[in-house]
């Protein structure tokens, strides 16, 4: 199966569980994600550790969602496997014909949870097809994207909506409170953390979308 044919069939993959909020919305571990699409690609455990430069055991428990994965991680397993990291949304796609590829409603937002990172994020966006995608991103207390800075070829926006969010960028630093924006060139090396106690929610936005 090639990687296209993986993207279209996880794009087109519904989940039918009915939703009222948020949390309520099932999603597939992002170990047993990367299990499926090694097995896909007919690759073996130590085939994926020689192409990430890891050991078998650091794979493994990956796979088995024993270690946690940050975005950085995810970002590396992702060009290793030949996908956009936007093969890990889960969620439905289904809505009226008239609402595709312009309403996405709440029930309905394509999901991405990191295993063991405090990390949840939600598309906004009904697609990344377009000029700019929109993602939700909830951290738990604590939770950051990574010990290691990253970076990707877009330009980034950043608006907090719940908490706060500390943001390296870098060598410098910056804590954005509650109704604080922030826009940068997503090809500095960046990442961001909730330096607090309780949940914080961000929305970010990448033009072009290139998570």
């Amino acid at each position: 199966m090639s990687a296209s044919e993986i993207n279209q069939s996880a794009s087109t993959g519904a989940n039918t569980d009915d939703d009222t909020n948020d949390d309520s919305l099932s999603s597939i571990p992002v170990g047993d994600q990367i299990r499926d699409l090694r097995k896909a690609q007919n690759l073996t455990i130590t085939d994926l550790a020689e192409k990430l430069g890891r050991s078998v055991g650091y794979i493994s428990q990956i796979e088995r969602n024993i270690s946690p994965v940050a975005i950085d991680r995810l970002k590396e397993i992702a060009e290793a496997m030949g996908v956009q990291i936007s093969w890990f949304f889960q969620g439905r796609t289904e809505g009226p014909e008239e609402e595709r590829d312009m309403i996405v409603r709440r029930g309905n937002r394509r999901h991405l949870t990191f295993t063991g990172s405090g990390l949840r994020e939600e598309l906004l966006s009904p697609n990344l097809s377009g000029d700019f995608e929109m993602i939700m991103t909830t951290y738990e207390p604590q939770a950051t994207t990574g010990e290691e800075l990253y970076a990707r070829p877009c330009q980034e926006a950043a608006l907090v909506i719940e908490g706060r969010l500390q943001v390296w960028i870098g060598e410098r630093t910056f804590i954005l409170e509650e109704g604080d924006t922030m826009t940068f060139n997503g090809l500095e090396p960046h990442s961001s953390a909730n330096p607090d106690d309780t949940p914080a929610r961000v929305v970010w936005v990448m033009s072009p979308p290139t998570y």
